[in-house]
């Protein structure tokens, strides 16, 4: 157990103890609207609003004049006061952090002047020295996609285009895999929030999300390719009850229910969200269309807020949900009925404490935990090539405790973040199918099935014209079912104990903005390293409207925990490279060279052009391994990464109802051996540099939105291109001729222009082989690196149309319905094939959902 700075610990537990604290990824706007004369106007309607992203809040002054504005995500905003008989008031301002922003506003009187308009703009540019989208839930709840379980993944990938899209709610942030920091109202959370492995913070519980692509500041560490700084609703000074429920209907048997419920004083405050959905196309799936892939989840999150006084406010995030499903079949083990449950539940406290209008102490407890079984068929000789059972559990608790001190030119923060991971392991495989590690070969150099052959020197004593198999894993052989092997057990607990220090100051000199800090982490786990990290970046406004950045940041990389201990033990290229138990090679944490220069330009008042490249080198890259056609996966680490790629993203404000954004990313992925850890690897292990499966030529989505006038009907249409991601499992042609008929046919293989069947697949070629679904070189002409097979490119339209007032009411309650359509074009494509990090998947085919709810 790390010895913890006492002096910390006992700050947040006094801090904390106090009650429940708005996030440190958002702030608040307050301030008091007065007369000519300074008399307070009471009654006044105060808006706050951000053009590009669509954020829109709306407050009333109190008997003082006061307002306030709660869990404002950190960008540009515009406030506009307007009260009878006086003039209207905007005015621009900008949440930077979380030191409060306190805004008063000084009205006219109406005979003065038509309008006082001080520093009022459209788009603004932001000089943040880091790329970002900010996004906010006006966006991403119209979308028209319906991944149960996945949401805020599918928010993610369609905001961003430094995000390449995989299956099952991954995702591959800047040519990582999954190298992704959530940081939900200041609780940081940087373990998989993919539905396989957890459970992802459902979206009508979110306000809105900042998408950090570019070189992180010193607040950050981990997982930090993609930083997601989620701000939740808050019912705090809510003046009355609000909320909604909808129910859902769709194809694949999909239903869905949800309900949202907001009340709240100005001092008081609590935000529920209930959802549960259940489908038969729960994953996607190694077939088009879906075989036993039913599933179901729930979620309950609740955030409680408290404000005691003008200077202390206290929240509570609740979360738990579930995931249950059947893992899906494809057409060669149509038996199987394997199944898997995750079970989620997190406590997330946090408290702020505003000393002045410049320093600002915020201290955010929390306690996370996971559980995953996985249940193998009843029959174990359904499941092929072996049978598994898994119960692993990862716990997380620790505080993050950071003090901001704004002072002229300087925005300083100090912080540090305490935290233990505790993991258990129980994990059981044995193989089911006695070709999958054959003893010994007929003279043709096929198996031989030979149920009693567990000597390969006994092979020739068998018949004569038996071989021993050169490629025998003798390891594996006690674990081998039909030979009377025993299934191989594992049990391991082990706990993770990391903390880090981080100082950083934003200094702003005109037009010149510096990001200057360091940070230092300590990890003690299996392993033991510590990580020195400083970060600088710089950013100028030109008078042109255009900001130019660059950025560096030396980060310090820890390896993925889930299944952490299993894919350590068995050492250097897993159980299949080692007899077992003799070589302990566990993987160790990384660091990384992350360099990112860019630039944002507005285009008069109604665009905003991002632009970014990165250049990432990293020493111990981390990714998964498949266990064969499980959804369970092993971490792994490479020697070395080399990444780099291109970003860029063009938003409109909103015009007159319409608004639009385009999102497109370039990234090269090239990792280099030697490889350490996993377990059994469903493909080969590349031996020299290669692309992995996180390389994707191009990829882009175009979103065009339209509503007619406020909470009428609309329309929200996305375009999704994908070039193709890697795939590793097969390479060519020559390795096209091994697979299975029914492989052969999900990825229309052919021969000289005569496609393979169930019945006749094809096994000798000597014409041109092709695949409708993978680019597939040559026999002879693959390059792992410069020529490796590919996902063909494919584009993916979706269409949402719907109302948020279905009666044209004036006020109240309304009724809201909507029709989603997602791949409306039916097109047949892949994720990946035999991928060795990922397995086989299926985009989903064409699919419609009507919903129908109600808002008050």
């Amino acid at each position: 157990m790390v010895k913890l700075p006492w002096a910390i610990v006992l700050l947040a537990v006094l801090s904390a103890a106090s009650g429940f604290g708005q996030s440190i990824n958002s702030g608040t706007v307050s301030g008091q609207v007065t007369d000519p004369s300074g008399a307070f106007i009471a009654g006044a309607k105060v808006r706050l609003t951000n053009p590009v992203t669509g954020f829109e809040q709306t407050v009333v002054t109190d008997n003082g004049g006061n307002f306030r504005f709660n869990s404002v995500p950190v960008n540009n905003y515009r406030l506009e006061v307007n009260s009878s008989g006086f003039n209207t008031v905007q005015q621009n301002l900008e949440v930077r952090n979380s030191v409060p922003v306190v805004a008063n506003v000084a009205l006219s009187i109406a005979s003065e002047a038509s309008t006082v308009t001080v520093q009022a703009s459209a788009a603004a540019v932001e000089t943040d020295t880091a790329s970002h989208q900010d996004v906010d839930s006006s966006a991403f709840a119209k979308l028209p996609v319906m991944s149960p379980g996945a949401g805020m993944s599918d928010a993610i990938t369609y905001s961003t285009g430094a995000v390449a899209a995989d299956a099952n709610g991954f995702f591959h942030p800047l040519g990582d895999h999954a190298q992704t920091t959530f940081v939900i109202d200041g609780q940081p959370v940087s373990d998989q929030q993919s539905k396989l492995f957890s459970t992802q913070i459902p979206l009508n519980a979110l306000q809105g999300m900042e998408l950090i692509t570019g070189s992180p500041d010193a607040q950050y560490g981990d997982k930090t390719s993609l930083v997601v700084n989620a701000t939740t609703r808050s019912g705090l000074g809510a003046t009355k009850p609000f909320g909604s429920f909808d129910s859902s209907w769709g194809s694949f048997g999909t239903w869905s229910g949800s309900a949202t419920l907001g009340f709240g004083t100005p001092n008081l405050g609590n935000f529920l969200a209930l959802n549960v959905s259940r489908s038969g196309r729960f994953l996607d799936t190694p077939e088009f269309l879906p075989i036993h892939d039913i599933g179901n989840n729930g979620s309950i999150f609740d955030r409680i807020d408290w404000q005691p006084g003008p200077k202390d406010v206290f929240h509570l995030d609740l979360f738990t949900a579930r995931n249950w499903f059947q893992v899906p079949n494809s057409y060669d083990q149509l038996t199987q009925d394997q199944k898997q449950r995750v079970m989620s539940w997190s406590v997330a406290p946090g408290y702020q404490h505003t000393f002045n209008a410049h320093t600002l102490l915020t201290v955010n407890p929390f306690v996370r935990r996971d559980q995953l079984n996985y249940y193998p068929s009843r029959d174990p000789f359904n499941d092929t090539p072996v049978t598994a059972s898994q119960n692993r559990v990862l716990m997380n608790y620790g505080v993050k405790v950071d003090l901001a001190y704004t002072h002229g030119h300087h925005d300083i923060k100090i912080g540090t973040q305490i935290q233990q991971t505790r993991l258990l392991e129980n994990f059981q495989f044995g193989i089911t199918d006695p070709a999958y590690n054959p003893v010994c070969l007929n003279a043709a150099g096929d198996p031989v099935l030979l149920p009693g052959a567990t000597n390969p020197n006994e092979c020739s004593a068998i018949n004569p014209t038996y071989v021993p198999n050169p490629n025998l894993l003798p390891s594996l052989i006690p674990y081998d079912l039909t030979r009377g092997g025993a299934p191989f057990t594992f049990h391991a607990t082990h706990n993770i104990n990391e903390y880090a220090f981080y100082l950083q100051d934003t200094i702003t000199l005109g037009h010149l903005t510096i990001n200057a800090g360091i940070r230092d982490d300590q990890y003690n786990g299996v392993t033991s390293a510590n990580g020195v990290q400083p970060r600088l970046g710089l950013s100028y406004l030109l008078p042109t409207n255009t900001v130019l950045r660059a950025s560096y940041a030396r980060t310090f990389e820890t390896p993925f925990n889930e299944n952490l201990l299993l894919s350590d033990a068995a050492g250097t290229g897993g159980l299949e490279q080692n007899v077992f138990g003799t070589v302990y090679n566990p993987i160790r944490p990384g660091n990384r060279n992350d360099f990112d220069t860019g630039l944002q330009q507005g285009v008069g008042k109604w665009l905003i052009i991002d632009a970014d490249y990165f250049w990432k080198y990293t020493h111990n890259a981390f990714d998964f391994s498949v266990l064969f056609n499980t959804p369970i996966t092993f971490p792994i680490a490479w020697n070395n990464s080399k990444v780099d790629g291109v970003s860029g993203r063009v938003s409109t404000i909103n015009l007159h109802g319409f608004q639009a954004y385009l999102t497109l990313g370039h990234t090269r992925a090239r990792y280099f051996p030697p490889e350490t850890g996993g377990l059994i690897a469903l493909g080969g292990i590349p031996t020299g540099v290669f692309r992995i499966d996180h390389d994707q030529a191009y990829q882009q989505n175009v979103n065009l939105r339209y509503q007619r006038h406020k909470n009428e009907e609309w329309i929200d249409f996305t375009w999704r291109f994908d070039s193709g991601l890697v795939v590793s499992g097969v390479p060519d042609v020559a390795a096209a001729l091994g697979l299975t008929p029914s492989q052969q046919v999900d990825i229309g293989f052919a021969c000289a222009g005569v496609p393979a069947t169930l019945a006749s697949p094809i096994r000798t070629c000597s014409g041109l082989g092709t695949s409708t679904l993978l680019t597939l070189p040559q026999t002879g002409t693959e390059n792992d690196d410069h020529n490796p097979d590919r996902v063909k490119p494919h584009s993916l339209f979706d269409v949402g149309i719907g109302t948020d007032n279905l009666f044209h009411k004036e006020s109240g309650p309304r009724w809201t319905l909507r029709f989603t359509l997602e791949n409306a074009s039916n097109k047949v494509a892949l994720y990946n094939f035999l991928s060795t990090f990922s397995g086989t998947h299926f985009i989903e085919p064409r699919s419609y959902q009507a919903t129908a709810g109600y808002v008050f």
